[in-house]
């Protein structure tokens, strides 16, 4: 496992362990549906909540929010239709949540954003409705 794999890795056992915390149930973590991942699925309440975690060291020239790109957003929400459509869950209120994870040493950082997008920001107005609640 190369170093930016691992730090990945430690970032996501940080995400779940601070979501769990908070009270969500994590249901799956790095699900995988064709090309697509999703880091990390909880159930928050009567919410599915798909969480991208983005990982940065001390280093990193970018802040991990920086890192949640356009496209990148786009691929979450390909990515949370394969799970839906495996699932079952069309019938299930959704949002997208982040955390960013510093490495700060012994002890990562994280900042938390709940609903980090609205769907039809990212996908187009014509894609608005792809979940019917």
């Amino acid at each position: 496992m190369t170093l930016r794999q691992r730090r990945g890795r430690d970032g996501e056992d940080a995400a779940a362990a601070y979501l769990e915390r908070a009270g969500m149930r994590v249901l799956a973590r790095n699900w995988r549906g064709g090309p697509y991942e999703l880091d990390i699925v909880c159930r928050d309440g009567d919410e599915l909540v798909f969480v991208e975690v983005r990982t940065r060291g001390r280093t990193s020239l970018a802040s991990a929010a920086e890192s949640m790109t356009p496209a990148k957003c786009r691929n979450v929400v390909k990515a949370a239709r394969a799970y839906l459509a495996a699932n079952g869950g069309w019938d299930v209120p959704c949002r997208f949540d982040l955390v960013c994870v510093r490495d700060a040493g012994p002890t990562p950082e994280l900042d938390y954003y709940r609903h980090v997008f609205d769907i039809s920001e990212i996908m187009g107005s014509g894609d608005a409705a792809w979940q019917p609640w």
